[in-house]
């Protein structure tokens, strides 16, 4: 069984779904509410689990109601949880609204701006099952920082999928050894990003094409999501192309993009090719997004899951 490790964040969501968004200091009522474990690394793994995958979880939860709410849910759903956090972290909570009407989801969370995740004790990740593939959504700096350490020296060396929904400064030092970086169409990289793999130019020359800027800064393949358009994929030694996603109702679009990363890391650590792999992943995106709920849409992925075998 292929071996996955998702590092990053974990939230607990709150989610109501209502017939329209409220108006300044309104109130409305909604028409559902679901509660799970949230958060990018978090639904990718779950996500993966549910694709037959070993999936790792190597977060910071804690041991607080909120995280043992969360962590429940993670392990009811075939994830591995290892927690780098202390009983007094504190784990954020996201409140998500669903509108009924187009699917479309707002979220307001701290993610891991009001608790900061310490990097795991020397010798404690070579503990855990060897990774194919490592996830990493750079919420937790030391956390990111400490796994990538851990590549360093691995053998054999898994795989690193970098998901990249927004910039943060840490990708600076993640870019460079990224596998795969799997990106927004929202992700741009800052005029004063530099990177080992930057040259001369720098990522900041390339305006704003997020797939040529992460390649100059190191990383050796770049996915871009569109939403419901067609996914983009380049790699560094000049391949590229796109992959249409199967046109489905959106019903709800919360984690969306963690199930594409998700299922893009179980099929390339079951050693699909970079398009084949995004292929997968877009289906199972397009499953996502035309189910309610955070996990109802579970039972809903492609049957038999249409992943290659591990390699020997």
């Amino acid at each position: 069984m292929a071996v996955c490790w998702f590092v990053g964040l974990t939230t607990l969501d709150v989610v109501h779904r209502a017939d329209a968004p409220p108006a300044r200091n309104q109130k409305v009522t909604a028409t559902r509410q679901d509660v799970a474990a949230g958060g990018p690394a978090a639904n990718a793994a779950v996500t993966a689990a549910a694709l037959g995958g070993r999936a790792v979880l190597v977060s910071a939860l804690g041991a607080g109601p909120v995280a043992v709410a969360a962590g429940a849910d993670l392990r009811e759903h075939g994830v591995e949880v290892f927690d780098v956090a202390g009983a007094g972290f504190a784990l954020a909570v996201s409140a998500v609204l669903v509108d009924d009407a187009t699917g479309e989801r707002s979220v307001v969370s701290p993610d891991g701006a009001l608790a900061r995740a310490p990097a795991p004790a020397p010798g404690e990740l070579d503990a855990l099952p060897h990774p194919d593939v490592v996830l990493l959504d750079g919420h937790h700096p030391a956390l990111a920082r400490a796994v990538l350490a851990w590549i360093a020296t691995a053998s054999p060396r898994p795989r690193v999928v970098l998901d990249g929904g927004r910039w943060r400064p840490v990708f600076a030092d993640l870019l460079p050894v990224a596998d795969v970086a799997a990106l927004s169409d929202d992700f741009r990289v800052p005029p004063d990003a530099g990177g080992a793999g930057a040259g001369e130019a720098g990522a900041a020359e390339l305006g704003d094409d997020p797939l040529a800027a992460a390649l100059a800064l190191g990383a050796r393949a770049v996915v871009v999501t569109h939403g419901a358009d067609p996914v983009e994929w380049r790699t560094a030694a000049g391949a590229a192309g796109t992959v249409a996603a199967p046109r489905v109702e959106a019903r709800d679009t919360l984690g969306a993009g963690d199930a594409f990363h998700g299922a893009l890391t179980a099929a390339l650590a079951h050693g699909a090719a970079l398009p084949a792999a995004v292929a997968q992943a877009a289906g199972v995106a397009s499953a996502r997004v035309a189910h309610v709920g955070p996990r109802a849409w579970l039972t809903h992925l492609p049957q038999p899951p249409q992943l290659p075998l591990p390699q020997p």
